[in-house]
């Protein structure tokens, strides 16, 4: 008998039983979208349970970036990383402002705080970290900077969703935080995203944007677009908001799993907690140093596959090897010597809530029996 294909992740989702009721009144109402009540409802919620003060949904993970770029006037260059889901540099592109990537800090595949500074120029108006894997960035040092040469900054937190610093939102650091909701991530609204700002005047600017720039029946106010999120995923998104607290403690006793099982198989490695940090175990990246493991990354790979197991070289190949962006000073490999050494060693191990253990099992022997 076949073994069953565990997947790298799995998405939350709401019982039937639980999301009917809310669609029938979705369709008692006749209210689909346009800032619906399941949306006005789910804004509030948000905002309570991500302990920010203000947020607009968006139908993706992608258009909250490149409205953040547009509400906050970007031009020019913005430094980034190369690290990251190319939706991040996708949006910068769009917007016509040309990224500028920096290397990573090994230990947590963030932008490397240390390497911003020497790539400014007089045409830098940004920086838009990503928080890799939901571990945060070191946000006090990158406002540092950008106070110190007048730089906005704008952190891509798709993989973020709850995580804390001292119990402080990592969402409320920088000028704006963008979220995304896709299937995937630890907190979906089947497909969707969220921007996260500090003031009433830029939440209506960002709310115009989305909105095709409409401020009134007959007032258009900027060239905005169409970015909102209708009333079914609205509703799927506060159904899962009650049962996110269960799915990450899930998350973390897989994590605990792993680790324990993997901590003393030579040439690999892995992320720890950090302290302080409320984790959100968006993901359980491992690293594989062929030498000391005795097998490629690509070889590990490849055998999981081969047994059924769906692991995700996430982030491989990095942002900067694609055509689009390769030709770019900074996009050499020579000046992004630890990315593209992350990148080429990374594998994200199957992590969602549900994950049996018969299933853990599974993985962690695929990956020791190399021993």
């Amino acid at each position: 008998m076949e073994k069953k294909v565990i997947t790298v992740t799995s998405p939350l989702l709401p019982s039937l039983d639980d999301f009917m009721p809310y669609l029938r009144d979705i369709w008692n109402r006749k209210w689909l979208t346009n800032n619906g009540h399941y949306h006005q409802e789910l804004e509030k919620a948000l905002c309570e349970y991500l302990k920010v003060p203000y947020i607009s949904l968006f139908t993706n993970g992608t258009l909250p970036l490149i409205c953040a770029l547009q509400a906050l006037r970007i031009t020019g260059e913005v430094i980034t990383t190369p690290y990251s889901f190319v939706a991040t540099t996708h949006s910068l592109w769009w917007n016509g402002i040309k990224p500028v990537f920096v290397d990573i800090a090994p230990n947590t595949c963030n932008i490397d705080p240390d390497k911003i500074e020497a790539a400014i120029t007089p045409k830098t108006t940004a920086i838009m970290p990503v928080h890799v894997y939901g571990k945060p960035c070191d946000t006090e040092r990158i406002q540092r900077i950008a106070d110190k040469y007048g730089l906005k900054v704008i952190y891509d937190a798709a993989h973020a969703f709850g995580v804390e610093v001292n119990g402080r939102s990592v969402l409320n650091t920088g000028d704006m935080s963008t979220l995304s909701f896709h299937a995937t991530k630890v907190y979906n609204t089947i497909e969707g995203g969220a921007l996260v700002c500090q003031d009433e005047k830029t939440k209506k600017r960002i709310d115009y944007l989305k909105n095709f720039g409409f401020a009134g029946e007959t007032t258009i106010i900027a060239p905005g677009i169409n970015g909102k999120m209708d009333e079914v995923r609205s509703a799927s998104g506060l159904l899962n908001l009650k049962q996110v607290d269960v799915t990450i403690e899930s998350r973390r006793q897989v994590a605990i799993k792993y680790r324990k099982a993997l901590r003393n198989v030579e040439g690999i490695s892995f992320m720890e907690d950090i302290p302080g940090v409320c984790h959100n175990y968006a993901y359980f990246p491992i690293f594989v140093d062929a030498e000391k493991y005795g097998m490629t990354r690509d070889e590990l790979y490849f055998k999981m596959k081969e047994q059924h197991i769906l692991g995700r070289r996430y982030f491989y190949p990095l942002i900067s090897e694609f055509s689009t962006y390769r030709g770019l000073e900074s996009a050499k490999p020579e000046n992004l010597p630890i990315a593209n050494r992350v990148a080429d060693s990374v594998i994200c191990l199957p992590m969602y809530y549900g994950l049996s253990d018969e299933d853990i099992n599974r993985v962690i022997k695929s990956i020791q029996c190399n021993i």
